[in-house]
């Protein structure tokens, strides 16, 4: 599927309402292009999140720099402390980093970027919490606990400090997808407009959507979206436009488009796509979009390669234009730079994370050089 085109699109989503009253959560189909970041030549921080419960693992959250222009990466330490932080967020105002402790006895725990002080961890309530986001109003933390299928709400304070958890929802329906014995909460993020936070389930093959109470951090179930069964969706990620999402599922090797009602909240999930691995044994991990909404880069575990798509149709239809190998074994993460020009990737098996130019025109990418050497390497974090 490498080399072939694959298109799929799907119907707009709904209108406003007919008294011609946006509804809160309306976003516009398109945005204004923005203007590009100066470059910065100085050395850039880069955190990267690993197991320290396995052979060969880290010791906690590494630490690194990367040069914004060539991509080069140099170590510069560890926080310890943080057990097992398998994923790492930093809130909005770039004070504070946050990191799930991925145990069966789940945690998440804060530490402020400044002076790296550990500020403290709360339990999720669940087990091995695998993802977390700061909602965009920077008071609340949204992490998802995998091994019992269950999301949860922290409070966060001026400081940056986790308060007790003021929410779990355990998914308990529907019944779990073919191979599966329960739900595995994956993601846990909000809607670009705001109004709904989305956590993906694995193992029920479905995306529910909830309202968040600001005031109080408690959920309420607005809608739910379900899969073909056995898809294993993992990651969820929004076009720039807020109203279409592209949809990695593991366990059947595909992706989808899926168009987002915000003022309902309900994902319409597309027919299945390829994600360029040939038919062979592949679990996608996750998915993003460039900031221009023009392109699209799925990190691909077996296969070990990031397939790249063209975003059409303002975000309705993704084309499949082919494969990059990914210079590592297991990509378990992708992220981009603040800027855009670079993409990291973190390879779980081979232990190091791969950079690469990012061409914003043509969707091109570019190795910049041999890859970096971190233990378990399962998340890569670039400030």
């Amino acid at each position: 599927m490498a080399g072939t085109a694959a298109v799929v699109a799907l119907p707009s989503p709904a209108a406003p309402p007919a008294d011609g009253t946006p509804a809160a959560a309306e976003v516009p189909a398109t945005r204004p292009a923005a203007r590009p970041p100066r470059k910065d030549p100085r050395p850039h921080p880069l955190h990267l999140g690993t197991y320290t419960s396995v052979a060969g693992g880290g010791t906690g959250i590494g630490l690194a720099t990367y040069d914004p222009v060539s991509g080069r990466i140099t170590g510069s330490g560890t926080i310890t402390g943080v057990p097992d932080p398998s994923y790492l967020a930093l809130h909005p105002d770039g004070r504070t980093l946050y990191a799930v402790d991925e145990r069966e006895d789940g945690a998440v725990t804060a530490v402020r970027v400044a002076d790296r002080r550990n500020l403290g961890s709360r339990s999720t309530g669940g087990a091995g919490p695998c993802h977390l986001s700061v909602h965009p109003g920077g008071r609340w933390l949204l992490s998802a606990n995998y091994g019992s299928g269950s999301v949860a709400v922290h409070p966060i304070d001026a400081s940056g400090t986790l308060g007790e958890r003021t929410d779990l929802v355990t998914h308990t329906a529907p019944a779990p997808g073919p191979g599966q014995q329960g739900p595995h909460a994956h993601q846990f993020i909000t809607s670009p407009d705001g109004g709904h936070v989305l956590a993906v389930d694995l193992g029920t093959d479905t995306v529910y959507s909830y309202r968040l109470d600001q005031t109080k951090g408690t959920l309420t179930e607005a809608a739910r979206a379900r899969t073909r069964p056995g898809a294993g969706p993992r990651h969820l990620t929004f076009h720039p436009g807020g109203r279409y999402a592209y949809l990695a599922n593991e366990v059947d090797d595909t992706v989808a488009v899926c168009a987002y009602d915000p003022a309902t909240g309900l994902l319409t999930i597309g027919d299945p796509q390829p994600t360029g691995s040939d038919s062979g044994t592949n679990y996608p991990a996750q998915i993003l979009v460039t900031a221009n909404g023009s392109y699209a880069f799925l990190a691909n575990r077996g296969h070990n390669s990031i397939a790249r798509y063209a975003v059409e149709a303002d975000g309705a239809r993704l084309r499949l234009l082919g494969t990059v190998p990914v210079a590592g074994d297991f990509p378990r993460q992708i992220a981009f730079s603040p800027d855009g020009r670079l993409l990291f990737a973190a390879n779980q098996r081979s232990g190091t994370v791969s950079v690469f130019h990012v061409d914003a025109k043509s969707g091109e990418l570019r190795l910049t050089g041999e890859p970096f050497a971190s233990p378990v390497a399962v998340c890569a974090l670039p400030l």
